[in-house]
């Protein structure tokens, strides 16, 4: 069965307030709509992602999920699910899954229920949770009855549905600023079927939901932690890079890239605590593409590579191991600017120097030396 998803993020987010539509905020480090298309675009059974919103908003502020499909939202939720179904018409899909980008930790296991339930012949699926909690009616904070829970449910996203019959419901849906799609389909006639949703798979509408969120992803994630170390010789007539910044001496570092003997010993402690190698597998010496390249994209994909799997970098120490120059006079840009490559709190960084006095090829000025130690929380 060709499943494809959709992620609805058009939202402004006007509940949860601020200027910054809540998709965008950072969750552990990860905006909330990358961790919602990373739970689906990594999902064996999904075939294709598109995501509805803003895309100059999306650009700027989820640059990894720009690069898929982007459909332009409507004013209201079923407009803009309606306005995705539309962009999927042209290589339909046999069921489609659409998922608000609000809920960024839906579990492997509720997508997998969903699709089963499409797998066996169900005209749509929903995940939900029984009502457990005893419900008030209430007018102007008095309560003016008990509601009966018996049969009440709370229901999710990824909402699931066969694609033609949802498309064809949306077009023909006369209910106005339906709430979910379970609804539009509800009334053209569809069977909706229940699956099991999950309490993790929460929907952040409010800034303590957002709160929530954090802390289920803090319980998921376990500390690795990598080292890195890196030597460049001194070499005439190249300027010296050291942690991202311009440092002014009279010899540069010799390398195929620009040499930031700071940068590539952080690099490859952080690509040492994903156990993915080290800089030079991520970025081979021998391809002219990195002949004199900026460190900073070496740091900003090892950075990168701990988003795309849902974890974050913790902390961060660098230690510049040099007779000269001194560092202590651009330590405090060096840390703003690494803080900034991995977008991590200035807080998070440390950079510190040393010698050798005068001991060794450090010792005899010949170089720098850099070794490096990075925390990372993942999954």
């Amino acid at each position: 069965m060709r499943i494809d998803a959709l992620i609805l993020a058009a939202g402004s987010g006007t509940r949860f307030g601020g200027g910054l539509p809540k998709q965008f905020l950072p969750l552990a480090g990860m905006p909330i709509l990358a961790r919602s298309v990373a739970a689906f675009a990594a999902h064996r059974r999904v075939r294709r992602v598109v995501v509805v919103g803003d895309r100059e908003a999306i650009r700027r502020h989820c640059p990894t999920v720009a690069a898929l499909p982007v459909v332009a939202g409507g004013a209201t939720r079923q407009a803009s699910a309606r306005a995705g179904l539309e962009a999927l018409a042209e290589d339909a899909p046999d069921a489609v899954l659409i998922h608000d980008a609000a809920r960024p930790l839906v579990p492997e296991r509720v997508i997998d229920a969903v699709c089963d339930a499409l797998a066996q012949g169900a005209e749509a699926a929903i995940p939900a949770l029984p009502v457990t909690d005893t419900l008030k009616a209430a007018r102007a904070g008095v309560v003016e009855r008990t509601v009966p829970r018996e049969g009440l449910h709370r229901v999710q996203t990824p909402q699931g549905f066969r694609y033609s019959a949802i498309l064809a419901a949306h077009r023909a849906a006369s209910v106005p600023d339906c709430t979910d799609d379970a609804a539009v389909a509800e009334a053209a006639g569809l069977t909706v079927r229940l699956v099991a949703g999950a309490e993790d798979n929460l929907k952040v509408t409010t800034r303590e939901d957002l709160i929530r969120a954090e802390a289920l992803v803090g319980a998921r994630l376990l500390p690795r932690v990598g080292t890195g170390f890196d030597v460049h010789r001194f070499a005439a007539g190249r300027p010296l890079m050291l942690c991202g910044v311009a440092v002014p001496h009279p010899l540069g570092l010799a390398g195929h890239s620009d040499a930031d003997v700071g940068i590539h010993a952080l690099c490859d402690a952080i690509y040492g605590a994903l156990g993915e190698g080290d800089i030079g597998t991520a970025f081979p010496p021998s391809d002219a593409r990195w002949k004199d390249a900026d460190s900073a994209l070496f740091l900003r994909h090892a950075a990168g590579r701990v988003a795309a799997r849902g974890g974050r970098i913790l902390h961060a120490d660098v230690t510049l191991i040099c007779e000269r120059p001194k560092i202590a006079p651009h330590a405090a840009a060096m840390r703003a600017r690494l803080a900034d490559l991995m977008g991590i709190d200035v807080a998070s960084v440390s950079v510190k120097a040393t010698t050798t006095e005068g001991l060794g090829f450090t010792g005899r000025a010949e170089g720098i030396a850099a070794q490096a130690a990075a925390t990372v929380l993942l999954p």
